[in-house]
């Protein structure tokens, strides 16, 4: 089943790839938007699964081999699809002129499994932001070759798709640090609190999507807190910028 399920990633990057290397000008500008969803839609599907990929495979390396078994160490995107999180919702929001949101199907992890479940769980979760951080820094790389190589500006497909999915992991990394159950910084924070405060808080999972909801719409409504993130997600940049060769 695993090996059927990979045989599908090839040819989702490589469709990818292979439409990003089109200039725009050689396109209708009909053309240029549609195709620009659909691989910008595929390189976040893909960066969404290997943010679930780092959980499962540091997972593993911490002793719970639950996600590995599953199959779920995979490059394919496919196992990672949740029909409503990562597609319906996400659609839903962008038919009624709303920021698009969603997520993939999460990996599971077996608390009592791992060597040093309390300080595992950090790292575990800490391997999805990292994994995203990573690539944002792939992606700026690919943006500066494009454009310093010269063939290559903005309005282009290559560089709108490049330039959207930077942006896209710089905010999944920012969003899914914030330490509000189920995220991924909900699992920092309880390795730091003290035990009288940790399983109170730990408890507040069990209501995660409503959570992550309210926050999604605190966001919308308070401009303090929106800022916020969008000041971490302009701070990380200049941190993958410097990473990068700065000067962008």
């Amino acid at each position: 089943m695993l090996s059927r399920l990979r045989s599908h990633t090839p040819t989702l990057c490589a469709a990818a790839l292979c439409a990003a290397a089109v200039p725009a000008t050689q396109l209708g500008s009909g053309s240029i938007e549609v195709l620009q969803i659909a691989f910008v839609v595929v390189f976040v599907v893909i960066s969404l699964a290997l943010h679930e990929a780092a959980h499962a495979w540091v997972a593993w390396k911490c002793g719970d081999p639950t996600a590995k078994d599953l199959g779920r160490i995979t490059l394919n995107p496919l196992p990672s699809i949740d029909p409503f999180m990562t597609i319906i919702l996400p659609g839903m929001l962008m038919l009624m002129g709303m920021p698009a949101f969603g997520g993939a199907k999460p990996v599971p992890v077996s608390y009592h499994r791992l060597r040093h479940p309390l300080r595992d769980m950090m790292l575990v979760a800490l391997a999805g932001p990292a994994t995203n951080f990573l690539l944002a820094i792939v992606f700026l790389l690919g943006l500066k070759v494009a454009y310093y190589m010269g063939a290559y500006r903005q309005g282009d497909l290559l560089f709108e798709v490049l330039q959207f999915s930077l942006y896209a992991n710089l905010a999944l990394t920012t969003f899914n640090l914030i330490p509000v159950p189920p995220l991924d910084g909900s699992r920092v924070l309880a390795w730091l609190l003290p035990p009288g405060l940790r399983e109170p808080y730990q408890q507040l999972e069990r209501y995660g999507l409503f959570l992550v909801f309210a926050l999604v719409a605190l966001l919308r409504m308070v401009p303090g807190l929106n800022g916020l993130i969008l000041s971490g997600s302009r701070q990380l940049f200049d941190f993958v910028d410097l990473l990068t060769g700065g000067a962008w």
